[in-house]
């Protein structure tokens, strides 16, 4: 996955309309009892202080969009349906770019003022603590991606559409959003392009209604998801659908000038379905709907676009030659996407098990073992090495001008070599037992390290304090674990 910031979107003519959603509780302040107050700006992620949002959580995001390729303008109307968590006068959305037209809670015109990343909206009366309501969001411009140290990110323009480049809190680039991985809900898409021109997105295929020379294309994601595994790609695509072997519906596009794998139709379709019917026996039945991929050919102001994500239900791919790459992101579908993290800081529970099953991926089709790939990690990092200096579950956030991306290499690979560790010392059968676990106790949700590491030992009926505490909450270099 990408975790850099991600498209600014800079105003224009076109105006977009988004309304959000709150819904779950959450501990209310310390405010007395029947006083109103404004909600917390952000969550004080150690990554991103300000994503997300305090004094309400949202249920559903109504996301309806129009975009016109040939002038790059983007005009939409979402809906948030929402339940506020304590007395709110005021409260926040993320959101940068694009102009704000109107906003409208409850259907009431509202305040609003923006500052920085937040959308300030003041609704016409308070909202009680528990109330559900909703907030509509006029807004609109020209698409202009922001740029990281891996290209353009959010909304991403192409020569025939565009493509969602996500990750961190790049939502908040093209929707008003509470933009933080704690906070999921389930998702409708509507999206009106150019005639000729098809959409596909998170979820399951509602319809398409044509109008002249436009096309509306409807999607829905009913089970709960994090605002950057979002996505709504553009295209002229080749469309394939059906189900794997064991029977998991499946949907795969094609952006027609791929030319890399060979034949990219059967290697994604085939890939895919093996892969999806492989992890649904070893980490328990596919969480989602339907699966798939998005496999792209896209350029950005004449440069290739890179994109390998996780997108919930089926991930985007801008290269994937080997299977290994498909392994990585359908693992994710478990765990990431349907067991989300609750701070950027613990991306190794996402990154780090996606890693390891890759690894295992290679393994099972007789190309390696992942303990050797464990070890090369360990072996190859001296106990004085930058790998060691931080802990596995406590990351910083990447820096683009670290040559070693520390960051990234103990999330990642340092996160997949103490699984594997983990697995030698508790055997296959205790090990992949708390791997199927972990979704169906978190099913939808979010956990942190310290909740793993209990289901270990609970599963395992191993004390396992020891061993996470050296391995993944602190840094250096321990010695190889014993069984």
């Amino acid at each position: 996955m990408r975790t850099g910031r991600g498209t600014a979107v800079v105003a224009g003519a076109v105006v977009a309309v988004t309304t959000i959603a709150l819904a779950g509780p959450v501990a209310a302040g310390t405010r007395a009892r029947g006083e109103f107050g404004p909600g917390a700006p952000g969550l004080g992620d150690p990554w991103y202080p300000q994503a997300g949002n305090g004094g309400y959580q949202v249920g559903h995001y109504d996301l309806d969009l129009s975009y016109e390729p040939r002038t790059r303008h983007l005009e939409g109307r979402v809906r948030i349906r929402a339940e506020a968590t304590q007395n709110l006068s005021r409260f926040d959305l993320d959101f940068r770019g694009l102009s704000v037209r109107r906003v409208a809670v409850n259907g009431r015109p509202a305040g609003f003022n923006r500052d920085g990343q937040e959308l300030r909206i003041t609704p016409a009366r308070g909202l009680p603590d528990r109330s559900r309501f909703t907030v509509t969001v006029d807004y609109g411009g020209t698409v202009r991606p922001e740029q990281d140290a891996g290209g353009p990110t959010g909304f991403v323009p192409t020569p025939d559409g565009a493509v969602v480049s996500g990750g961190g809190d790049t939502a908040s680039t093209w929707f008003p959003s509470n933009d933080h991985p704690s906070d999921k809900a389930t998702f409708d898409f509507r999206v009106r392009v150019p005639a000729g021109l098809r959409v596909v997105a998170n979820g399951e295929p509602r319809g398409r209604r044509d109008s002249g020379a436009t096309t509306t294309y409807e999607w829905s994601e009913p089970v709960p998801m994090a605002t950057y595994l979002a996505t709504v790609d553009i295209g002229r695509w080749q469309v394939r659908r059906g189900r794997t072997p064991g029977g998991i519906p499946e949907y795969v596009a094609i952006d027609p000038a791929l030319r890399k794998p060979a034949r990219p139709m059967e290697f994604f379709w085939n890939t895919t379905a093996r892969v999806v019917d492989v992890w649904s026996s070893r980490f328990g039945p596919y969480p989602f709907g339907s699966t798939g991929a998005i496999a792209i050919a896209a350029t950005y102001e004449g440069e290739p676009v890179p994109i390998s994500e996780e997108t919930q239900t089926r991930p985007v791919y801008s290269l994937a030659e080997g299977d290994q790459l498909v392994a990585h992101e359908l693992a994710h579908q478990w765990f990431g996407d349907c067991v989300g993290v609750t701070a950027w800081n613990e991306i190794w529970l996402s990154e780090g098990f996606s890693t390891f099953a890759a690894w295992y991926w290679d393994e099972i089709n007789g190309r390696g073992r992942a303990h050797d790939e464990a070890l090369k990690i360990y072996n190859g990092n001296p106990s004085g090495a930058r790998f060691w200096t931080v802990p596995i579950a406590d990351v910083p956030k990447p820096d683009p001008d670290d040559p070693e991306q520390v960051s990234g290499s103990r999330a990642y690979l340092g996160g997949a070599m103490a699984l594997q560790f983990l697995r030698e010392k508790l055997g296959d059968e205790t090990f992949f037992a708390v791997l199927r676990a972990w979704p169906r106790r978190h099913r939808y949700g979010t956990a942190t390290t310290a909740q793993f590491a209990a289901l270990a030992s609970e599963i395992s009926g191993r004390d396992l304090r020891g061993f996470f505490a050296t391995w993944v909450q602190s840094p250096g270099k321990p010695a190889l674990p014993r069984g």
